[in-house]
């Protein structure tokens, strides 16, 4: 029976969405920007010849209505289309929990005010629970200008470090030695049983090291807890059924660990992938492997970094072949985003966007799978693949791949 290998090449739209203008981001594209940005810089095009054979430019140019002036313009292998969200949010959760077959049609809470973000009921309680007499931060903030900012005060007084964006999201930032790794959970476990009036969707643990705001790093042991999906993803459906789900990366902190079987941690999209080849090595028959590669969002869109997009996708692209050899007669794989981060746009958010749809297979010929009506479309053609129960939510676009399962 088949395998599936999903790669969410996290953040990475294609265009505003049809919906943009309620979130602000009518204009937003964070491909087109990128690919912009490096030409302007390098005086040469962006290199992407494996997405761009798959059709990445080709859907890049109906979603987003840009021009892509490129040696490979049209699909050569693949399928290749874009999709829109309807979920109410364009946080991670969301976005991850709809392509998996259960959009978020409830709205988040969320903390607005730019500064004294956090109602002082909740410090309080938080305080209370925790033993601290405060927090630092509570407010608005890049995770990596925040630390820079007040990591050395952190480790003077031994306060936590508290913030958010503009995602219903509540994140901890402690250094692992001098806060230790281990109290940093335990803070976050507590901030999440406090959160629960609150209908906040994560609440995320940003450890770093580093002697000074110089060289203050945060590292891959990022822990997010989030709350469950409301209502059974295909992951469940497919675990329920015998089936093996492999989380490499925050897959399985996004799930709640639900619906989960084995996970693997990393750090950067090169050990990402190099795990995600791993699993395709060993893993038996009915799996799928689920890949989030964190670093094109919390590395470049969240620090509005076009630059360093360009080339982080540029060095990704080339592994492609490496994944391909990997793939057995009978696996699929699936390349998608949760959402947008134009690194481009003002501020620091996530944009709203449509996303590529990107499927391979050894024996796929090219095709135009157009534009999905939801990211469910992906969960629903794996509930296909898998003969499992169809999800309320998607169409499947598996009779257009030409897939044998």
């Amino acid at each position: 029976m088949a395998r599936v290998i999903i790669l969410v090449l996290d953040s990475f739209g294609i265009g505003a969405s049809p919906d943009a203008e309620k979130f602000g981001d009518v204009g937003a594209n964070t491909f087109a920007h990128i690919a912009q940005r490096y030409f302007e810089q390098n005086n040469k095009q962006i290199s992407l010849p494996h997405l761009t054979e798959l059709g990445l430019v080709s859907a890049s140019m109906s979603a987003g209505k840009e021009k892509f002036p490129t040696a490979f313009t049209h699909a050569v292998k693949g399928g290749y289309g874009y999709a829109k969200e309807i979920s109410s949010g364009k946080d991670t959760p969301s976005g991850h929990w709809e392509m998996a077959g259960v959009p978020v049609l409830f709205d988040w809470g969320y903390f607005h005010d730019k500064t004294n973000s956090f109602p002082n009921e909740l410090i309080s309680s938080i305080n209370q629970a925790t033993g601290f007499s405060g927090i630092l931060g509570n407010c608005h903030a890049s995770g990596t200008e925040i630390i820079a900012r007040l990591g050395e005060e952190h480790i003077k007084t031994g306060m936590p470090i508290c913030y958010t964006s503009g995602d219903s999201v509540f994140q901890v930032a402690a250094h692992e030695e001098h806060f230790g790794l281990d109290n940093l959970y335990k803070y976050c476990e507590i901030v999440r049983e406090l959160l629960e009036d609150y209908n906040i969707g994560r609440v995320i643990a940003r450890p770093f090291i580093g002697n000074d705001k110089s060289d203050f790093t945060r590292t891959g042991n990022r822990k997010d807890y989030s709350l469950l999906p409301p209502a059974p993803t295909v992951l469940d459906k497919f675990t329920e059924k015998g089936g093996h789900v492999i989380s490499v990366g925050k897959i399985a902190d996004i799930f709640a660990h639900q619906g989960i079987s084995e996970k693997t941690k990393a750090t950067g999209i090169d050990a990402l992938v190099d795990a995600t080849i791993s699993h395709l090595k060993s893993a038996n028959d009915n799996s799928l492997i689920f890949t989030n590669l964190v670093n094109f969002d919390q590395d470049f869109g969240h620090r509005r970094d076009p630059i360093g997009y360009a080339q982080a996708l540029e060095a990704f692209d080339k592994r492609l072949p490496e994944i391909y050899r990997a793939m057995n007669d009978d696996d699929l794989l699936l390349m998608t985003a949760d959402h947008g981060c134009d690194p481009t746009w003002p501020g620091s958010d996530h944009t709203r966007e449509y996303v590529p749809v990107l499927a391979y297979h050894h024996n796929i010929a090219s095709v135009d799978l157009g534009e999905r009506q939801s990211f469910a479309d992906l969960g629903q053609t794996i509930a296909d693949i898998f003969t499992l129960e169809p999800m309320t939510y998607g169409e499947s676009f598996l009779a257009k791949l030409n897939f044998k399962k």
